[in-house]
C-alpha cells in the first residue's frame, strides 16, 4: 500500500468523529410528567410543541420523552414533588393541587380576578418572579401561566345567578374555588381533572368548573347540557396557577449551551405562550358544545354583580392568610391587580 492510499484510509476513519462527536450520539434524554391525557388541548397544542421546538433548537440534542395521563405513576398531587426529586425532569401541573404549597402565588386563582389566558399569564409570571420566587426554590421553574376564563358547566340545570347553585353538588379546581362555591350556596367537592367524568356519570357531583378548552378531555361537552359563562369584558369564575417545572440538578448538569436553549424557552414570553395557545381553543369549543345543542348562557350585569358581592370574602381571606405567613397580603394583592389590568385585553 503506498503513501497515498495510507493517507486516504486515515481521512475515512477520523471523518466519522468529525461528523457526529459524542454529544450527537449521546443526546440528553429529559423525561416530561403531566396528568393531562396526550390529546388534551394543553398537551398536543402546547406542551408537544414545546418539546419539539427545544429539541430542534438543540440540535437534536435534547431528546424528551412525554408521558401523559400520569403514566409514571402518582397522583397529580405529587407532580411537583416528582420533579423536586428527580423522579422525572420536567413536569406540568396545576398549584391548586397542591393546596396551601404557593399561598402567595395563590392570588391569581381568586374569583373574578382575570379576564383572558396571555395577559393574566404574563402577569403571574412578573408577579411569581418579583414575590414568590422562593415558593419554587427547590425546582428550576420554567413557566407560570394561567389558562382562559373558568366556565360552569352543569348536568341538568342551567345556572342563571348565584341562588341557582344552592345544594348543587359542584367541583372547583382549587382550595379558593371550592371556598366561593361554598360561599354562593353550592356543596363545593374538590377533585383532580381526571376524576370528573366519573364522578358525573355517578351523580357525585352535578357540575365542574374548568374552561373551555378542557371540556373536551373532561366530556363536559358530553356529559353536561348546561354552560354559565359571565359578559365579555368581565373577569371569569375564577382561574388556576399552571406551571412547568424541571429538577434543579438536572438542569445545572446541563452543559451551557443547553441551559441556555431551555432558558430560551422558559420566562415571561413562554407563559405567555401557553396561556395564549390554551385560551385559542375556548371559542371553537364554545361553538362546538352549542352545535351539540348544549346551553349557553351568558350571566346578567346585576347578576355577575351578586357573584362578585358573594365572593368577596374569599379574597378577604387570602390577605389575612398571607398576612399571618408573614407578608403584607394588601401589598400583593394590589400589586396583583395592578399586572392583571396592566396586561388584560384592550377593549
Amino acid at each position: 500500500m503506498d503513501r497515498r492510499t495510507l493517507l486516504k484510509s486515515a481521512a475515512a476513519l477520523a471523518a466519522p468523529a468529525i461528523v457526529l462527536p459524542a454529544s450527537a450520539q449521546n443526546p440528553v434524554k429529559l423525561r416530561l410528567h403531566t396528568f393531562v391525557p396526550a390529546t388534551s388541548n394543553v398537551y398536543s397544542k402546547v406542551i408537544t410543541p414545546w418539546m419539539q421546538k427545544i429539541e430542534k433548537e438543540s440540535g437534536g440534542r435534547i431528546q424528551f420523552e412525554g408521558y401523559a395521563s400520569m403514566q409514571l405513576g402518582g397522583a397529580p398531587a405529587q407532580l411537583y414533588d416528582q420533579s423536586r426529586d428527580g423522579v422525572v425532569d420536567v413536569i406540568w401541573s396545576l398549584s391548586g393541587y397542591t393546596p396551601g404549597r404557593f399561598p402567595r402565588s395563590e392570588v391569581f386563582e381568586l374569583p373574578f380576578f382575570t379576564y383572558d389566558g396571555e395577559g393574566s399569564s404574563r402577569a403571574v409570571w412578573e408577579y411569581v418572579s418579583a414575590n414568590a420566587a422562593d415558593e419554587f426554590r427547590e425546582v428550576k421553574l420554567l413557566a407560570a401561566h394561567t389558562h382562559g376564563l373558568n366556565i360552569l358547566h352543569m348536568k341538568n340545570k342551567v345556572i342563571t345567578k348565584a341562588a341557582d347553585l344552592k345544594g348543587m353538588k359542584v367541583r372547583g379546581p382549587s382550595r379558593r374555588a371550592t371556598q366561593f362555591l361554598a360561599n354562593v350556596g353550592a356543596v363545593p367537592v374538590g377533585m383532580p381533572l381526571p376524576a370528573i367524568p366519573d364522578a358525573l356519570s355517578k351523580g357525585v357531583i352535578d357540575g365542574a368548573i374548568i374552561p373551555w378548552d378542557t371540556v373536551p378531555a373532561a366530556k363536559l361537552d358530553e356529559l353536561t347540557k348546561f354552560h354559565t359563562e359571565f359578559p365579555q369584558g368581565m373577569p371569569g369564575f375564577n382561574n388556576s396557577v399552571q406551571f412547568l417545572t424541571m429538577n434543579r440538578a438536572r438542569y445545572e448538569s446541563l452543559p451551557a449551551d443547553l441551559k441556555k436553549v431551555i432558558d430560551n424557552n422558559s420566562g415571561a414570553d413562554t407563559s405567555a405562550m401557553y396561556g395564549r395557545v390554551i385560551a385559542q381553543a375556548d371559542p371553537i369549543v364554545r361553538r362546538s358544545v352549542i352545535d351539540r345543542g348544549n346551553t349557553v348562557h351568558v350571566v346578567g350585569k346585576a347578576e355577575t354583580e351578586e357573584f362578585i358581592k358573594l365572593t368577596e370574602p374569599v379574597t378577604a381571606d387570602w390577605v389575612k392568610e398571607v398576612t399571618g405567613k408573614g407578608f403584607d397580603g394588601n401589598k400583593l394583592l394590589a400589586e396583583a391587580r395592578a399586572l392583571i389590568q396592566r396586561y388584560k385585553p384592550k377593549a
